[in-house]
Protein backbone atom coordinates (compact mmCIF):
# COMPACT_ATOMS: atom_id res chain seq x y z
CA UNK A 1 0.00 0.00 0.00
CA UNK A 2 2.73 2.43 0.60
CA UNK A 3 4.73 1.45 -2.44
CA UNK A 4 1.26 2.72 -4.45
CA UNK A 5 0.99 5.74 -2.03
CA UNK A 6 4.77 6.80 -2.90
CA UNK A 7 4.35 6.05 -6.56
CA UNK A 8 0.82 8.34 -6.80
CA UNK A 9 2.89 10.94 -5.19
CA UNK A 10 6.27 10.70 -7.76
CA UNK A 11 3.71 11.20 -10.73
CA UNK A 12 1.71 14.42 -9.73
CA UNK A 13 4.94 15.88 -8.37
CA UNK A 14 7.00 14.92 -11.50
CA UNK A 15 7.40 18.06 -13.59
CA UNK A 16 6.18 17.77 -17.45
CA UNK A 17 8.37 18.90 -19.99
CA UNK A 18 5.86 21.31 -20.67
CA UNK A 19 5.59 22.47 -17.33
CA UNK A 20 9.45 23.23 -17.21
CA UNK A 21 9.00 25.27 -20.33
CA UNK A 22 6.28 27.91 -19.06
CA UNK A 23 8.41 28.20 -15.75
CA UNK A 24 11.29 29.04 -18.07
CA UNK A 25 8.80 31.57 -20.02
CA UNK A 26 8.00 33.49 -16.46
CA UNK A 27 10.24 36.29 -16.54
CA UNK A 28 9.06 36.77 -20.40
CA UNK A 29 5.68 36.29 -19.51
CA UNK A 30 5.64 38.86 -16.36
CA UNK A 31 7.67 41.70 -18.53
CA UNK A 32 4.74 42.11 -21.07
CA UNK A 33 0.59 43.15 -21.00
CA UNK A 34 -0.46 41.10 -24.10
CA UNK A 35 -3.53 42.86 -24.55
CA UNK A 36 -1.39 45.55 -25.80
CA UNK A 37 2.01 43.86 -26.80
CA UNK A 38 1.55 41.88 -30.57
CA UNK A 39 4.51 39.75 -29.26
CA UNK A 40 4.48 36.33 -28.97
CA UNK A 41 2.10 34.43 -25.54
CA UNK A 42 4.24 31.71 -26.43
CA UNK A 43 1.32 28.89 -26.30
CA UNK A 44 2.71 27.43 -29.53
CA UNK A 45 5.88 26.68 -30.61
CA UNK A 46 6.58 26.54 -34.37
CA UNK A 47 9.15 23.53 -35.33
CA UNK A 48 11.41 23.08 -38.07
CA UNK A 49 14.24 21.25 -39.50
CA UNK A 50 16.90 21.62 -37.21
CA UNK A 51 17.28 24.24 -34.21
CA UNK A 52 15.59 27.18 -33.97
CA UNK A 53 18.45 29.97 -34.76
CA UNK A 54 17.57 34.03 -35.67
CA UNK A 55 18.65 37.52 -35.16
CA UNK A 56 16.25 40.69 -34.63
CA UNK A 57 16.97 44.00 -35.02
CA UNK A 58 15.50 46.12 -32.13
CA UNK A 59 15.18 49.82 -32.37
CA UNK A 60 14.23 50.27 -28.15
CA UNK A 61 15.89 53.15 -26.01
CA UNK A 62 18.81 52.01 -28.07
CA UNK A 63 19.84 50.35 -31.40
CA UNK A 64 20.74 46.69 -30.78
CA UNK A 65 20.66 43.12 -31.93
CA UNK A 66 18.78 40.14 -30.30
CA UNK A 67 20.52 36.94 -30.67
CA UNK A 68 18.03 33.85 -30.13
CA UNK A 69 19.53 29.92 -29.87
CA UNK A 70 16.60 27.37 -29.41
CA UNK A 71 17.93 25.20 -26.49
CA UNK A 72 15.18 22.79 -24.16
CA UNK A 73 12.24 24.16 -25.84
CA UNK A 74 12.37 27.75 -25.43
CA UNK A 75 14.70 30.59 -27.26
CA UNK A 76 17.62 31.66 -25.12
CA UNK A 77 18.60 35.10 -25.58
CA UNK A 78 21.22 37.43 -25.73
CA UNK A 79 21.86 41.23 -26.80
CA UNK A 80 24.23 42.05 -29.09
CA UNK A 81 24.65 46.21 -28.51
CA UNK A 82 27.16 46.66 -31.67
CA UNK A 83 25.99 43.18 -33.80
CA UNK A 84 26.93 40.39 -34.69
CA UNK A 85 30.39 40.42 -37.18
CA UNK A 86 31.38 37.49 -39.86
CA UNK A 87 35.29 38.89 -38.69
CA UNK A 88 36.99 37.36 -36.12
CA UNK A 89 39.18 39.36 -34.70
CA UNK A 90 35.64 41.40 -33.52
CA UNK A 91 34.71 39.66 -30.14
CA UNK A 92 31.33 41.36 -29.77
CA UNK A 93 29.97 41.77 -26.17
CA UNK A 94 26.69 40.01 -25.50
CA UNK A 95 24.27 40.54 -22.96
CA UNK A 96 22.02 37.19 -21.54
CA UNK A 97 18.54 37.97 -21.55
CA UNK A 98 14.95 36.29 -20.49
CA UNK A 99 14.21 33.13 -22.49
CA UNK A 100 11.85 33.84 -24.87
CA UNK A 101 9.10 31.46 -26.68
CA UNK A 102 9.56 29.22 -29.85
CA UNK A 103 7.64 31.52 -32.07
CA UNK A 104 9.36 34.68 -30.88
CA UNK A 105 11.70 33.54 -33.97
CA UNK A 106 8.93 34.40 -36.16
CA UNK A 107 8.41 38.21 -34.61
CA UNK A 108 8.34 41.29 -36.26
CA UNK A 109 6.45 44.48 -35.64
CA UNK A 110 5.75 47.72 -33.35
CA UNK A 111 6.55 47.11 -29.01
CA UNK A 112 4.20 50.12 -28.01
CA UNK A 113 5.32 52.86 -26.09
CA UNK A 114 5.21 51.85 -22.31
CA UNK A 115 5.64 48.04 -22.73
CA UNK A 116 8.56 46.35 -21.94
CA UNK A 117 11.00 46.97 -25.12
CA UNK A 118 8.92 48.99 -26.58
CA UNK A 119 10.49 50.05 -30.29
CA UNK A 120 10.91 48.58 -33.84
CA UNK A 121 11.91 45.29 -34.24
CA UNK A 122 12.40 43.28 -37.71
CA UNK A 123 13.63 40.08 -38.09
CA UNK A 124 17.33 40.15 -39.32
CA UNK A 125 18.52 36.74 -39.80
CA UNK A 126 17.30 33.13 -39.55
CA UNK A 127 18.09 29.94 -40.41
CA UNK A 128 19.07 27.13 -38.16
CA UNK A 129 22.23 26.55 -35.95
CA UNK A 130 23.92 23.13 -34.68
CA UNK A 131 26.41 21.77 -31.93
CA UNK A 132 29.48 22.45 -32.89
CA UNK A 133 30.41 19.97 -30.07
CA UNK A 134 29.86 16.12 -30.01
CA UNK A 135 31.43 15.62 -26.74
CA UNK A 136 29.32 18.07 -24.35
CA UNK A 137 25.82 18.76 -24.77
CA UNK A 138 24.86 22.51 -25.78
CA UNK A 139 22.92 22.94 -22.24
CA UNK A 140 26.75 21.56 -20.79
CA UNK A 141 28.76 24.27 -22.98
CA UNK A 142 26.20 26.80 -21.93
CA UNK A 143 26.47 26.35 -17.97
CA UNK A 144 30.49 26.01 -18.73
CA UNK A 145 30.02 29.10 -20.38
CA UNK A 146 31.51 28.21 -23.69
CA UNK A 147 29.21 27.28 -26.60
CA UNK A 148 30.54 26.26 -30.13
CA UNK A 149 28.16 26.42 -32.77
CA UNK A 150 27.75 26.12 -36.52
CA UNK A 151 24.76 28.78 -37.53
CA UNK A 152 23.34 28.48 -41.15
CA UNK A 153 21.71 31.47 -41.63
CA UNK A 154 20.74 33.75 -44.44
CA UNK A 155 23.50 36.70 -43.53
CA UNK A 156 25.41 34.73 -41.13
CA UNK A 157 27.38 31.49 -41.27
CA UNK A 158 29.97 29.39 -40.67
CA UNK A 159 30.85 28.82 -36.44
CA UNK A 160 30.50 31.07 -33.67
CA UNK A 161 31.27 30.79 -30.28
CA UNK A 162 29.77 31.96 -27.77
CA UNK A 163 32.15 32.91 -24.63
CA UNK A 164 31.29 33.92 -21.11
CA UNK A 165 33.53 36.03 -19.69
CA UNK A 166 32.57 35.92 -15.61
CA UNK A 167 31.59 32.74 -13.23
CA UNK A 168 28.58 31.16 -13.39
CA UNK A 169 26.51 32.62 -10.54
CA UNK A 170 27.41 36.34 -11.56
CA UNK A 171 24.61 38.73 -11.10
CA UNK A 172 25.78 39.99 -14.27
CA UNK A 173 27.01 37.66 -16.72
CA UNK A 174 28.63 39.24 -19.73
CA UNK A 175 29.14 37.29 -22.92
CA UNK A 176 31.28 37.37 -26.00
CA UNK A 177 30.04 36.64 -29.32
CA UNK A 178 32.64 35.65 -31.81
CA UNK A 179 33.37 34.64 -35.50
CA UNK A 180 35.57 31.65 -35.30
CA UNK A 181 38.00 31.21 -38.18
CA UNK A 182 35.91 29.07 -41.10
CA UNK A 183 35.78 29.26 -44.73
CA UNK A 184 33.04 31.74 -43.92
CA UNK A 185 35.01 34.26 -41.94
CA UNK A 186 35.48 37.80 -43.50
CA UNK A 187 37.27 40.22 -41.83
CA UNK A 188 36.34 42.95 -44.25
CA UNK A 189 32.54 42.49 -44.62
CA UNK A 190 30.27 44.18 -42.69
CA UNK A 191 26.74 42.65 -42.49
CA UNK A 192 24.93 44.93 -40.45
CA UNK A 193 25.78 47.98 -42.68
CA UNK A 194 25.50 46.25 -46.21
CA UNK A 195 22.58 44.14 -45.20
CA UNK A 196 20.45 46.55 -42.82
CA UNK A 197 16.74 44.71 -44.11
CA UNK A 198 14.62 42.05 -42.76
CA UNK A 199 14.87 38.30 -44.15
CA UNK A 200 11.11 38.26 -43.44
CA UNK A 201 9.44 41.62 -44.87
CA UNK A 202 12.37 43.15 -46.74
CA UNK A 203 12.06 46.51 -45.30
CA UNK A 204 14.45 48.10 -42.99
CA UNK A 205 13.89 49.77 -39.10
CA UNK A 206 13.19 52.96 -40.77
CA UNK A 207 10.92 51.85 -43.07
CA UNK A 208 8.85 49.94 -40.90
CA UNK A 209 8.89 52.52 -38.36
CA UNK A 210 7.77 55.30 -41.32
CA UNK A 211 4.83 53.43 -42.00
CA UNK A 212 3.84 52.81 -38.74
CA UNK A 213 4.26 56.49 -37.70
Amino acid sequence: MSCACLSVKSAVFKKSPKSSMMNQLEAYKNKRDFSKTPEPQGLTGQKQNGMVYAVQKHHAKTLHYDLRLEMSGVLKSWAIPKGPSADPSQKKLAIPTEDHPLDYAHFEGIIPPGQYGAGTVILWDRGTYKNHKDDISLQQALKQGKLEIFIDGQKLKGSYVLLRTGKENDPKPRWLFIKMKDDYADASANLTQTHPQSVLSGKTIEELEEENS
